[in-house]
Parts: C-alpha cells; sequence; structure tokens
C-alpha cells in the first residue's frame, strides 16, 4: 500500500503544482471587445457567451468588456486600433480585411455556396484557415469564423424579383472591390460608405437602398426608411474574431488556451442564434410593413452569370496558390 500512497501523493502535488502554475499565468486583464452591431444582435450574443466562457476558464482573471453599437469606430478604425496595441479584440465582417489582405475578397465571391453546411465547411476548412495565417504579420490573431448570414437587398423604390431591376439604384455597399464591381456590372450605382452612416443616408435619401443579412436589417431600423426587402442570397457573410497581436504576444500560453477554447466553444452558439435571428427576422420585416419578395432561381442563375466576369477578373489578381485552393475547397464542399 505504501508505494500506491506515495504515489498518490506525488500526482496531488504535481496536479496541485500545475494548478498553481497556470494560476500564476493568468493575469487580471481588462479585453475591450468592439464591434458594429447592437445589443439584441447574434454577433453581441456571441461576444456575451464567448466572455462567459473566458470568465470561468480563468477563474474571473480575464474579463471581456463589451462596446456594441460602433461605440469604438467604424471597423476600419476598429481595426487599426487592434493594430495599434489600444484596443484588443473586434469582430467584423471579412469583407473589411480585403484591404490587408485581398485575398479575404474570396469570400464574397457571389453564390459560391448555396447553404450554411457550404459555408462552414469552407471557412473551418484549409481554405479559411489559410487566410487567417495571413493576418499575424498585419498585426491581427484570428479565433476563428462566426456567422453573419447571406446579404440580401433592400431599397425604397422597388422590388427587385430580376437582374433589370439592379439598374439605377443607388446602393451602399462595403468599401471593398468584390461589392463595387459586382453591383456595377448589375448597373446599380454602388456608395462605398462606413455602416455607421448608412441609417442616415437611407432617411436622407442619399442612397436608395443597401444589402445586408435579415438580421442587421431587422436590428437597425431599416424597415423605418426603406420599403422593400428581395431575399437575392446573394453573398454569404461572415464575421472573424481578431485578436491585437500586440496583446496576443503579451498573453501567457495559458491565457492565449482560455481564449481559442472560448472562442471555439462559442463559435456553434453564435452561428445557431443567428442563423434562427435570421429566419425570425424576415416575418418581423414584415410586420413592420416591409415588402418581401423572394427570387426564382433562375433569376438567380441569371445574377451569377452576370458578375461572373467580375470574379473572373479579380481572382486573376489574386494568390494563384489561394485561388486554386478556394477553388478546390468549393468543389469539395459543394459535392
Amino acid at each position: 500500500m505504501r508505494p500506491l500512497f506515495v504515489r498518490s501523493l506525488i500526482t496531488l502535488c504535481i496536479a496541485a503544482a500545475a494548478s498553481l502554475a497556470s494560476a500564476q499565468d493568468i493575469q487580471d486583464r481588462v479585453i475591450k471587445f468592439g464591434h458594429l452591431n447592437n445589443t439584441d444582435h447574434p454577433v453581441s450574443l456571441g461576444v456575451k457567451r464567448f466572455g462567459e466562457l473566458v470568465a470561468a476558464k480563468s477563474g474571473g482573471k480575464l474579463k471581456v468588456q463589451e462596446f456594441p453599437s460602433s461605440t469604438l469606430g467604424n471597423e476600419m478604425q476598429q481595426q487599426s486600433a487592434l493594430q495599434g496595441g489600444v484596443q484588443e479584440m473586434t469582430a467584423p465582417a471579412t469583407t473589411s480585411l480585403a484591404g490587408i489582405v485581398k485575398e479575404f475578397g474570396l469570400i464574397d465571391f457571389p453564390f459560391s455556396v448555396a447553404n450554411f453546411a457550404q459555408a462552414d465547411a469552407l471557412l473551418d476548412g484549409p481554405f479559411g484557415q489559410a487566410l487567417l495565417a495571413r493576418l499575424p504579420e498585419k498585426g491581427l490573431v484570428s479565433l476563428g469564423y462566426w456567422d453573419l448570414g447571406f446579404r440580401n437587398a433592400t431599397n425604397s423604390r422597388r422590388a427587385i424579383t430580376k437582374v433589370e431591376d439592379f439598374e439605377g439604384l443607388k446602393l451602399r455597399v462595403i468599401p471593398n472591390p468584390v461589392f463595387l464591381e459586382t453591383f456595377k456590372a448589375l448597373k446599380a450605382n454602388p456608395v462605398p460608405m462606413a455602416f455607421g452612416e448608412l441609417y442616415g443616408a437611407l432617411e436622407a435619401r442619399a442612397v436608395d437602398g443597401q444589402e445586408n443579412p435579415f438580421a442587421v436589417i431587422l436590428s437597425n431600423k431599416f424597415y423605418e426608411v426603406q420599403k422593400f426587402v428581395s431575399a437575392t442570397n446573394h453573398v454569404y457573410a461572415a464575421n472573424i474574431l481578431l485578436v491585437s497581436k500586440r496583446f496576443w504576444d503579451r498573453l501567457s500560453p495559458v491565457e492565449q488556451r482560455i481564449l481559442h477554447e472560448a472562442a471555439d466553444e462559442s463559435r456553434a452558439y453564435q452561428r445557431q442564434a443567428s442563423r434562427a435571428a435570421a429566419q425570425k427576422a424576415v416575418a418581423e420585416l414584415q410586420a413592420k410593413g416591409m415588402a418581401y419578395n423572394e427570387l426564382s432561381a433562375a433569376e438567380q442563375r441569371r445574377i451569377a452569370l452576370t458578375v461572373k466576369p467580375v470574379t473572373d477578373k479579380l481572382a486573376a489578381g489574386y494568390d494563384a496558390a489561394v485561388v486554386k485552393l478556394y477553388n478546390d475547397e468549393l468543389a469539395r464542399v459543394q459535392r
């Protein structure tokens, strides 16, 4: 019995020492987590779940402080703040990263994925991870992808039921080459604009419309200044969890592991919440007075064919190895 007792005692001592070392490797820190969305949006729900997990795993030492509704600035301002080390985290749409890693524009190619399963497989697989690997040299670290949803068009002039209905519409788009060129090909008049300026521009009729997932349209009350919402489902959009590399490099391995684990565990919750919110949002937008319509599969194919020259042209300017990986992965997820 004595050897067994000694072994048990040694095991307990090792576990206690490991626990003490882990506790010492976790410092009291406040993580400023900014984003563009309101507190009723699924991104905010994801931030809250992430924060709860981080607090639980760190014994309350790591605290996530949420700054919603563009409190810390627009996407580009928050990106710069992370790169400068004055803000710790944000969760923008991947579209905002095309300015520093242009291959992120591949995610925005219209009609590349048809459903959520394909989107998740593409982003969680080798292609999505290859993009994340390019961020540290830009001063950013990513903990993975969250759901934003399929983007749909709204405007104050007419329902969009066919390709020709885009013609002449002044639509706010994300300041991103893929979106600008896509809507030019559809003969719309795309206007690049920061998200925080959008409601005022719609209200003043400076632009006719915009395109965003249903939950964003509802959360930001665009139904107050838009009449028509059309289920174009033209692009799948994802949010990306970003951490300042300057902050990340100051974290201990234990703290880094906690953030990784919390991000992984919060991802499924956030995606489920986002997709459930999108389903509910359609009915709520109609109840708020918006005229809703869907596009036929034939019209969606026409739109896809219309914009294909744009994506072919843009892809030619990207890293050929990343484009090949993207196409290979699309073929895999679409099987």
